[in-house]
């Protein structure tokens, strides 16, 4: 009973993740200038990198979410989505820390601002992209 409620957990979880992250990179894939923009608000990176992050990051984030949606190379991808949490929690933090009053570039420009509730909600991501991690290198891959 006890494995059956966490292959479930599993299941639900990385799947949340998945259309999160799908839904995240394509809203920026559709507008790549805006989110430029939101990167560049956090005052982190040279103009350079902004772009980059801006062109690179939503097709990471896609792709990683359509292999967890499909099912497959499951603990790469969960470990790149927890590797993107962590950056993201940083990102956030700093740009609190700071007294930034920004965009958080999340999803459509303009959807939501940096502050404690974003800071948690990522938080609950990377806890939830850590446990897909971990129990897909348990052998959880297929439910």
């Amino acid at each position: 009973m006890k494995q059956k409620i966490i292959n479930s957990a599993y299941t639900v979880v990385r799947l949340i993740l998945a259309g999160l992250f799908i839904y995240a990179g394509v809203t920026k894939i559709i507008n790549p200038a805006d989110f430029a923009s939101d990167v560049d608000h956090y005052r982190i990176l040279p103009y350079f990198f902004v772009t980059v992050v801006a062109v690179i990051l939503p097709w990471m984030e896609v792709i990683c979410g359509g292999l967890l949606l499909a099912n497959r190379w499951v603990q790469s991808s969960s470990l790149l989505v927890l590797l993107m949490m962590t950056v993201f929690i940083i990102a956030i933090a700093s740009a609190m820390a700071r007294g930034l009053d920004i965009e958080c570039g999340c999803f459509a420009s303009g959807a939501t601002k940096v502050g404690l509730p974003k800071l948690i909600e990522d938080i609950v991501l990377w806890i939830g992209a850590f446990f897909v991690f971990d129990r897909a290198g348990r052998g959880q891959r297929r439910i």
